[in-house]
């Protein structure tokens, strides 16, 4: 235990609740601290406090109940908690606003409402995404002629696997004195496997790099994809063959939807701190989020929409999670709604009224669009009267949207792991002189 000077708790996270917080208060209290989830979300509090979790989260509802019996994760919506530890982990949402631009000013407004109840001997570490210079600003707010110590330890966890992420990746660590640097990779270092000391300007920049890298990689997969559709040929054939053998071609994902709260969002933060000289970045927003509308109008090309039912398999922002925030479906759905189409939604994970079963979505609709590679859908048949768009290669069955002039193909599973999408994709062996259109 770390709690020292009347402090009852050694960490208490604001946002505690949430996707980033959640985990990270279970991880430091499964090492023995005494962890306070400070929320606004009574719902999820109550559901944590009866040993729930409130969203998929692998590994962490065993240890949930573990920590919970043991008397080391309580749960708060009493803001005077948080002076009531040595270590303050801030992990609210830092979203853009409807321009994607930051919203700096609502985060240091935030510090505000809450600054009566921090005390310059407390550690002050931002976990949430900022954008650069966040960090000073807050010290120059905060000071009133006090040493503050605030320390910059930005999360890179994919969300679902946080449980094993904290234990596997290297914390990055940066601060503004060196006390809130040491103190920081003390707390971070029984949970890390390793620490990574930078600037703050450096930690910063780590994180904004690490989500626009990663959303610049997927909208090449999906530019390649367009590409290759324009084409005739089949960019799953092609992925495989650049891989094949050759590790310079390992890392390239396979087309889809790449959304969610975070990556976007990041990718914008970074275009606003580079003074709209991001050109990578707009281009790389304009490709996925010009995904979906693709989809739609080679099915145009085809089908009156008016007259077809279209079922879209896959409402979460991604595979096997329950997080429905930013997702693309949703924006699918809309642009076949406004093009006429009767459109049915399904997930196997995120939960709402509208949606229906898997079995009864394939049977309603005309063309069954997967969205998102949830592992459950591996392996469904769809019936060979049905038109099936799987941009993921997982379903069996059903009369394919594959390009104009592609060569039909024998089918062969194989294996490729992707950090985003988690998938099986399907490799295609051509068969002579069988053409069909996509």
């Amino acid at each position: 235990m770390l709690t020292k000077n009347n402090t009852i708790y050694d960490v208490v996270i604001i946002g505690g609740l949430g996707h980033v917080g959640l985990p990270l208060g279970i991880a430091f209290a499964e090492k023995g601290l005494k962890v306070c989830l400070y929320d606004i979300d009574k719902n999820n509090g109550e559901m944590v406090k009866k040993g729930q979790m409130p969203f998929i989260e692998y590994g962490a509802q065993e240890i949930l109940e573990k920590v919970l019996k043991a008397e080391k994760l309580f749960i708060s919506f009493d803001t005077k908690d948080i002076s009531k530890s040595k270590y303050v982990i801030v992990t609210i949402g830092t979203p853009v606003d409807e321009h994607l631009t930051p919203r700096t000013r609502a985060f240091l407004e935030f510090f505000e409402s809450i600054r009566e109840y921090l005390t310059s001997s407390q550690i002050i570490i931002v976990r949430s995404t900022v954008y650069p210079n966040t960090c000073e600003q807050l010290l120059r707010m905060l000071s009133n002629g006090k040493s503050w110590h605030i320390a910059y330890c930005p999360e890179r966890i994919t969300q679902g696997y946080a449980i094993k992420e904290l234990r596997e990746l290297p914390q990055v660590i940066a601060g503004l004195s060196d006390h809130a640097i040491n103190s920081a990779a003390a707390l971070f270092s029984l949970i890390a496997p390793k620490i990574i000391k930078t600037s703050m300007g450096e930690a910063e920049l780590v994180k904004l790099f690490s989500n626009a890298w990663r959303y610049i990689q997927f909208s090449m997969a999906n530019q390649f994809y367009m590409i290759s559709h324009k084409f005739g040929v089949d960019y799953e054939r092609v992925r495989w063959a650049m891989k094949e053998g050759y590790e310079r071609a390992a890392n390239l994902p396979s087309a889809g939807f790449a959304a969610g709260p975070c990556l976007l969002k990041d990718t914008m933060q970074l275009a606003a701190f580079d003074v709209n000289n991001f050109l990578l970045g707009h281009a790389a927003m304009m490709v996925n989020e010009g995904l979906p509308n693709f989809i739609v109008e080679n099915l145009k090309k085809r089908y009156d929409l008016s007259e077809k039912k279209v079922g879209i398999l896959g409402m979460a922002f991604k595979a096997d999670i329950d997080d429905t925030r930013d997702s693309l479906s949703y924006k699918l759905g809309k642009i076949l709604r406004f093009n006429g189409a009767q459109v049915y939604y399904s997930d196997e994970f995120a939960k709402n009224p509208t949606f229906i079963s898997k079995e009864k979505l394939i049977e309603n609709s005309d063309v069954i669009i997967v969205a998102i590679p949830h592992s459950n859908y591996k392996g469904i048949v769809i019936p060979e009267s049905k038109e099936v768009v799987d941009l993921w290669g997982i379903v069996k069955g059903g009369k394919r949207e594959l390009p104009q002039g592609y060569i039909a193909s024998e089918y062969t599973s194989v294996n490729f792991f992707n950090s985003a999408f988690s998938q099986t994709v399907r490799i295609n062996k051509p068969l002579k002189n069988k053409k069909f259109l996509r």
